[in-house]
């Protein structure tokens, strides 16, 4: 059963959605009358949702006109959904061909704030394999991917991380992950065991665009009875790699 409560927060959910809707249609005449009585609401409602969006930087208002418009956090929202969307168009065949010279699951994974995003997956034909993780977010230097993605960032960022994720028990020794973080770099490579789970193994390399920036890592998971080390240097890394490399260069990325 759905209290009224709830039902009063959808419908004010979906009314603000209407709010942003109309804004982004129609900017121009995006007063606060014409905004309540297009979408049918009175005006101290619709103030309401538009002081609520407002606050957080998904509305703004011209003072001196008196119209709304779409603020700066539904432009930056905007642009992470269509990175996020190029990474996945550009890397999935990619990863269909990695997930079937190998067997094994490969992953698109994107830095999601602190964490890591299991973005996008082709999964192996294997009879023991590990549990899909598609959609689930980690710590940041729990695993191969967060490590990778995050192996270019200054001392100071990862201090900031540390500040915030360390209280938590994600880890413990600063100077101990910087250390590990410029061995990636210098690699070029992250290969993390047991940090996802006992007996699993994940290897990542980062994927950059035509700036160089960070995007995400293609990312390959496996139990570690299968994930052994003298396959890991002869067959995983350099496919991963020359994989990477590939996704790398529909972003416009040339290695210097």
């Amino acid at each position: 059963m759905i209290n009224d409560s709830h039902k009063y927060a959808v419908q004010s959910v979906g009314q603000a959605f209407d709010l942003l809707e109309v804004i982004a249609d129609d900017p121009i005449h995006a007063t606060l009358p014409r905004l309540a009585e297009t979408r049918g609401m009175s005006r101290h409602k619709a103030i309401r949702l538009l002081t609520t969006l407002c606050e957080r930087g998904l509305v703004e208002r011209d003072e001196t006109a008196g119209r709304y418009q779409l603020g700066i956090y539904s432009v930056t929202l905007a642009l992470k959904l269509l990175n996020h969307a190029n990474v996945v168009t550009y890397a999935h065949p990619i990863m269909e061909d990695l997930a079937r010279k190998h067997g094994e699951a490969v992953y698109m994974t994107v830095a999601a704030g602190d964490e890591v995003l299991f973005l996008d997956m082709v999964d192996c034909e294997q009879w023991i394999k590990v549990a899909p993780l598609l959609g689930n977010r980690f710590p940041l230097f729990t695993n191969a991917a967060g490590k990778v993605i995050k192996a270019p960032d200054s001392r100071e960022v990862l201090e900031k991380i540390f500040r915030k994720r360390g209280k938590r028990g994600d880890f413990a020794d600063l100077d101990k992950l910087e250390l590990e973080l410029q061995e990636i770099r210098n690699k070029g490579v992250a290969v993390d065991v047991g940090g996802l789970g006992e007996g699993i193994i994940t290897v990542a390399v980062a994927v950059r665009d035509y700036a160089g920036k960070v995007v995400g890592a293609v990312t390959m998971l496996g139990p570690s009875f299968r994930m052994l080390a003298e396959r890991l240097e002869s067959e995983i890394v350099p496919s991963l790699i020359e994989g990477a490399a590939r996704i790398s260069a529909k972003f416009g990325y040339t290695p210097a």
